[in-house]
């Protein structure tokens, strides 16, 4: 298996699903002619796009939330963190007192496990792809090398920029959590 630990250039690329629910590279079906030319590229000969849909295919979690309060005292690009959801309105790094707990957007319930320990992905620049090791370095003498939330959905649904966020802890998350196993 090659990723972007290995092929850092693979980070010049971005995923997203369709509104067919197909995978999309920078926007185009990621099965097409072009995609595949740029993953051999990067990759080598040989190597190939495969859609692979198991669990397993996360390194941790499915799911990599980010407070803004998190990543203005991170102070670089947020992207440089991959998260899925960034929560605006949070101060400081409340976000560091929150696993255990679950975020209630609308219908959707997401657990909170733990804080994400940081790897040298975080080195790499969005645009330009340059690696500065000193800001990997940073997040583990600043953040002791965790920065974001490690999560989990418990109730699905969607959810949209701009919806309200609450924090539930307790009870009433492990409840709501319970009715679904």
């Amino acid at each position: 298996m090659i990723t972007s630990r290995t092929h850092p250039k693979f980070l010049g690329h971005k995923g997203s699903l369709g509104t067919d629910g197909q995978p999309r590279v920078d926007g185009r079906p990621w099965d097409s002619q072009a995609v595949a030319a740029e993953v051999a590229e990067i990759g080598g000969r040989g190597a190939k796009l495969v859609r692979y849909d198991a669990a397993d295919r996360f390194d941790v979690l499915p799911l990599l939330v980010a407070t803004d309060g998190a990543i203005a005292a991170f102070g670089h690009d947020h992207r440089r963190l991959r998260p899925n959801i960034v929560i605006g309105g949070v101060e400081g790094m409340a976000e560091r007192e929150w696993p255990g707990a679950c975020l209630r957007v609308g219908k959707v319930l997401i657990g909170i496990q733990d804080l994400r320990l940081r790897c040298i992905m975080t080195s790499f620049d969005p645009d330009t792809l340059a690696q500065e090791k000193k800001i990997t370095l940073g997040i583990y003498q600043r953040f002791e090398g965790k920065l974001a939330l490690n999560c989990f959905v418990i109730e699905g649904g969607e959810i949209a920029v701009g919806d309200e966020v609450h924090l539930v802890r307790g009870r009433a998350c492990t409840e709501s959590a319970a009715l679904d196993e």
